[in-house]
Formats: structure tokens, sequence, C-alpha cells
């Protein structure tokens, strides 16, 4: 059970960042927001290339095929960030991430498909009641009690919770033939690359990143830095969280990001109202109660099924 628990430390420190990004978004890079973030979280993955150096110094002897294949990661993680951002821009913290319920299912299958990890007639019961659990949250009340389907906010963070799974199949397969430190340094140096290149070739990304980085203070900068950092932390505990079980059950400790995210929301919410507001109105907050419970219960399936 030692896995489990180091496999909860990511999905924590993910979901402080997802609040901060929440943040970010709203009230201090409206315009051209997601653009800047992406920019900001692939260029600011340099910050771990020197301690993963000093962690491994034979990082360099990779094999280029390999380093081919962390390059596919690399895109795959700006995609994720692009996808998440997109749905968060116009949704609550606390109901997109609910989404990421789906990662595990998508990894589950994806290890089936490429690690010949085991799928039994549990895990495929619990996926269902995953998928039921995240279809709850589909579906918002507005003013006039009406429901409305959340399409874009299914469709993006579908997308997300897709090439989160499948960047981590990926990384497996590569940490596993070399190591996970140098797998983490070729993977964040590959996204620093992602990030340059996405700055260098378009051009509305590389002018709201200029444009924020001049018209904000230091601290909130600073803030943008320090949530990299947060996030940076969390990829690295997850990224040796991998090597100690299936690929879909440390995705299942990450399905349980989107309580941390609803716990930390309400906490803001009550006692720090100008931070963050999320609609804790009966009507809001049940659905989001229900959706994680459900999906709880499928987590724990899988779980029992190892």
């Amino acid at each position: 059970m030692t896995w489990f628990l180091i496999a909860l430390i990511g999905p924590f420190l993910y979901a402080i960042t997802n609040h901060i990004d929440k943040i970010l978004l709203e009230k201090y890079f409206k315009e051209g927001g997601v653009g800047t973030l992406i920019i900001f979280s692939a260029v600011l993955s340099a910050l771990a290339l020197p301690f993963l150096f000093i962690a491994d110094p034979s990082a360099f002897s990779m094999s280029l095929s390999n380093i081919a294949i962390l390059t596919v990661v690399g895109i795959l993680n700006v995609l994720v960030l692009l996808f998440y951002l997109l749905a968060l821009k116009d949704e609550e913290a606390s109901i997109a991430i609910v989404f990421y319920q789906l990662v595990p299912v998508f990894g589950v299958i994806l290890g089936y498909i490429f690690l010949d990890e085991v799928l039994t007639q549990m895990q495929l019961l619990a996926m269902g009641i995953v998928i039921l659990g995240t279809s709850i949250v589909s579906f918002e009340i507005d003013a006039d009690n009406r429901f409305r389907l959340r399409r874009s906010t299914i469709l993006y963070m579908s997308l997300a919770g897709f090439f989160w799974a499948l960047e981590s199949v990926i990384f497996k397969m590569v940490a596993l033939e070399e190591n996970v430190v140098r797998s983490l340094f070729w993977e964040h140096l590959m996204l620093t690359v992602v990030g340059i290149l996405i700055f260098i070739f378009i051009r509305s990304y590389r002018t709201h990143f200029l444009e924020a980085v001049r018209v904000n203070s230091r601290g909130i900068l600073g803030l943008n830095v320090a949530n990299e950092a947060i996030y940076m932390v969390g990829n690295i505990v997850t990224g040796f969280a991998y090597l100690l079980a299936p690929i879909g059950l440390i995705l299942l400790g990450e399905s349980y990001q989107p309580l941390f995210v609803f716990a930390i929301g309400i906490f803001l919410t009550i006692f720090f109202p100008k931070i963050v507001a999320e609609k804790i109105e009966a009507k809001h907050l049940w659905p989001k109660i229900f959706a994680i419970v459900i999906t709880g219960i499928g987590t724990y399936l899988l779980l029992l099924s190892t």
C-alpha cells in the first residue's frame, strides 16, 4: 500500500496548482491567459533540469530512440495543458477536474494495449462506475433550474485525460528501459524545447506572454513560478510511483485529485471569497458530492482488484 500513499502526493499538489491556475486565468492573465500559461509552464520546466542532472549525471547517455519518444511525451504534456486550460477558463476548477477521473480508465485500457497489463472483470466494472460518476457533472443547472450539457468542458477534459494517460504509458515504457530520473530529465528538457518553439512560432501566444510579463508585478510572476515548481514536484513524485505498480493503478491515485480540488475550493470560498468563489449552493454542491462519491466507489473497486 506504500505505492498508493506515494501516488496520492501528486494529485494533492496538482489540486493546489489547479486553483492557482484558475486564479491566474481569472484575475491576472485574462487576455490570452491560455497561451501565456502554456509558455510559462513549458519553459519553467527547465527549473527541474539541474536537480535531475545532479541526481543522474549519466542522463545524456540515453539512446536517441528513447529521446525521440520522450519528445512525444513533451508534446503530449503541452496538449494536456492546452485542453485543461481551455476547459478551466470557463469552468469551475472543482467541475473541470472531476473529468480527470477518466484518466485511470484511459490508463488501464492503454496499459492493456501497450504494456500487456491485465484487465479483469472487476476493473471493467469499476471503469464503468467512474464513467457514471463523471456523467453526473456533465450537466449544469442554470439560473432557471434547467439542465445544460457542458459540451466544451466534456470535450476538452476528455482530451486532456486521454493525452495524460497516453503520455504516462509512454513515459513508463521508457523509464522501465532507462530509469526514472534520466527519463524525467529528458521529459522536462523536451517540454522546455516545445515551449520555446511555441514562443517562437505562435505569434498570438508570444504577444500575450510578453504583455503578461510587462504588465504584471513580480509577485504575480513569482506566484506562477511557485505554481510550476509545485507541479514539477508532483510530476517527479508521480514519475517514481509509475514504477511501483501497474499504470492504471497509479492513475487511480491521481483520480483523487477532484476530491482535493473540491475540498480546497470549499475552504477558499468560505474563508477567502475574494480569491476563489465557487458555487457552493445546494443545487451545485450535491452533484459534485455525488460525482466524487460514485467515482470514489469506482476507484475503490479498482484498488480492490489489485
